[in-house]
């Protein structure tokens, strides 16, 4: 028999850096989850991504186990790296911050490809670039 599900907890956490501390420790000691054993898992899982921010979601049961998905991190995320930037536009559309190429665009695609709602690489490029336009970066071809 499956176990009953009590919810879902949906996270952003830097790679192998989970701690006890907010937003980790109040999120899941409110449904009850063994907070320390998540952030040794987590850590443990995310050694690679050291650092990075992490989108981890989190399926709580009723006997207070759990499991966890981790996801890759964010495009945006990716995106600023590419470009060597700290943060995208304060205006995007009016003033562009930097510029990254398509054949970055396309790695960044390639990567996340998994999580992004595309059938092939060219769609999931397309994504790419439109969240780098609307973060002010421009897609040089």
């Amino acid at each position: 028999m499956p176990k009953e599900i009590a919810g879902y907890v949906k996270l952003q956490i830097k790679g192998g850096q989970a701690n006890p501390a907010p937003p980790v420790g109040p999120a899941l000691g409110q449904r009850g989850i063994n907070i320390m054993e998540f952030c040794k898992a987590f850590n443990a899982k995310t050694k690679g991504l050291m650092g990075k921010p992490v989108p981890v979601v989190i399926t709580v049961y009723k006997d207070k186990k759990f499991d966890f998905i981790i996801k890759s991190p964010p495009a945006s995320h990716y995106i600023r790296e590419a470009a060597k930037l700290q943060s995208g536009s304060k205006e995007p559309g009016r003033v562009i911050a930097g510029s990254i190429t398509l054949k970055q665009a396309e790695k960044i695609a390639q990567e996340k490809m998994k999580d992004l709602n595309a059938h092939d690489l060219e769609e999931a490029t397309k994504i790419i670039c439109g969240s780098a336009r609307s973060m002010g970066i421009e897609v040089k071809k």
